[in-house]
This record gives C-alpha cells, sequence and structure tokens, in this order.
C-alpha cells in the first residue's frame, strides 16, 4: 500500500469513528444531512435511516450524487471493512426507501385529516393560507398545475396564505398507493404533527434527488436527462 493510500484509509476510519463526518467529502455535517449504512448479516449494505442498527456504520451525505461517488470509488466496503454485496444498487434503493418513507407517511397524514385531494380542495386549501404545501404528480397536466399555482400565488399575494413548496416528486400511481385508490393528482398538506412529518420526508426525497421544491420533474433518478 502506497503512503498515499495509507493516508486516505486514515482519513476513512476518521470518518467512520466521528459518526458525523461524510466519508465522501469528509466534511462533518448534521446528523440530517447524513444517511447511515451498516451491512446486515449476509453482508448486504443497509441504509439505516433510523440510526439504530447495529454495528459500525459509515455516514454519507444524503444526497444521491454523493452517495453514488461512494458507491464509483468503492468507500463503503473500505468503510465497514468487509466485503459487501449489492452496492452497486445502493443509491436506487435509497431511493425506493425513501419513496416509501413518503408514501407511508402520505397515509398517516391522510387518516390524522391533514392532507386534502382533488383540484377543488386544493384551490381552496391554497388560497385560505391552510396549506402547509402542495403537491403535483409529476405527470400531472400542465394546465391543471399552473392553475394551482395561480391559486398559491393569490393566496400568498392576499396576505392569507405564507410562501409554500411545491412538490412533484411522485407519479399519480405512487401517489395513489398511499391513498388507496387508483391514483392522486394533487394534494395540499395541511398543518399538524402529521403534516409536518410528512413535509419533512417529502424535503429528504428532493435533497436526496437534487431539485427544488416548485422545479418540473427531472428524469427517472439514475437515468440520464435530455440534451
Amino acid at each position: 500500500m502506497s503512503q498515499v493510500d495509507g493516508n486516505e484509509d486514515d482519513g476513512l476510519e476518521e470518518a467512520v469513528m466521528n459518526g458525523r463526518m461524510c466519508i465522501v467529502s469528509r466534511q462533518s455535517l448534521p446528523a440530517d444531512q447524513l444517511v447511515r449504512f451498516v451491512a446486515d448479516p449476509e453482508g448486504r449494505v443497509v441504509a439505516d435511516l433510523k440510526r439504530r442498527l447495529p454495528g459500525r456504520g459509515a455516514h454519507v451525505e444524503a444526497r444521491r450524487v454523493v452517495v453514488e461517488l461512494a458507491v464509483k470509488r468503492r468507500l463503503l466496503p473500505r468503510a465497514l471493512k468487509r466485503e459487501l454485496s449489492g452496492v452497486d444498487e445502493v443509491p436506487g434503493e435509497l431511493d425506493a426507501t425513501l419513496v416509501r418513507s413518503v408514501t407511508g407517511a402520505m397515509a398517516m397524514a391522510r387518516k390524522a385529516g391533514q392532507i386534502v385531494t382533488g383540484a377543488a380542495k386544493v384551490d381552496a386549501a391554497l388560497r385560505s393560507g391552510k396549506a402547509m404545501a402542495s403537491i403535483h404528480a409529476s405527470d400531472a397536466a400542465p394546465d391543471g398545475v399552473r392553475k394551482l399555482d395561480g391559486a398559491r400565488h393569490a393566496g400568498e399575494q392576499s396576505g392569507r396564505a405564507k410562501p409554500t413548496p411545491t412538490y412533484r416528486l411522485l407519479g399519480s400511481v405512487e401517489l395513489g398507493l398511499a391513498f388507496g385508490t387508483e391514483n392522486v393528482i394533487h394534494a395540499a398538506v395541511l398543518s399538524g404533527e402529521a403534516g409536518s412529518a410528512l413535509l419533512r420526508r417529502f424535503e429528504a426525497l428532493r435533497i436526496y434527488r437534487g431539485e427544488s421544491p416548485g422545479a418540473e420533474p427531472g428524469p427517472t433518478p439514475g437515468e440520464t436527462a435530455p440534451s
């Protein structure tokens, strides 16, 4: 092993022992900006989103581009000090895990009465200031999105509503699964504990994918954007 490689491994070990340091950038970050990875008993790498699983862990900044770098540089096996299986699938599996976290929180918000669906109800929530955020399916018709964006701006300009984020991260089928229906096109998150928990999970997915609130949906994760 070269002196350079030795120094790199020393830095990697420091990042692992630190617990708040990304093994890619070697920067210390708040816990909510990191995702912890561990190896399960079969040697498969697992994202420990709740940071409760036992064993040696390695933290990576919770953005897909950074997780992909950790995979490309083979940092996870080195940090966890063992051979691992399924490493190349980690970025996509983490995206799917975050989607499940969103849809699970959405089901809880629905049970708590802190989310409404349908263009008319979403329009009213946005104009009245009751909405904490608006959600549109990534395959929603542009005209419908524009109309509800107009309602959001009208609520803000009237002073009844504060500026709210808009998310277009999931398709209508994915949104519908959380409601037990065929599909959902538009929704508004209302204030409350369950609504706030849902927004935290939407934010985690948004940051992981590198999208901005209100941005047009990007390419399917893992695919290249068209030129």
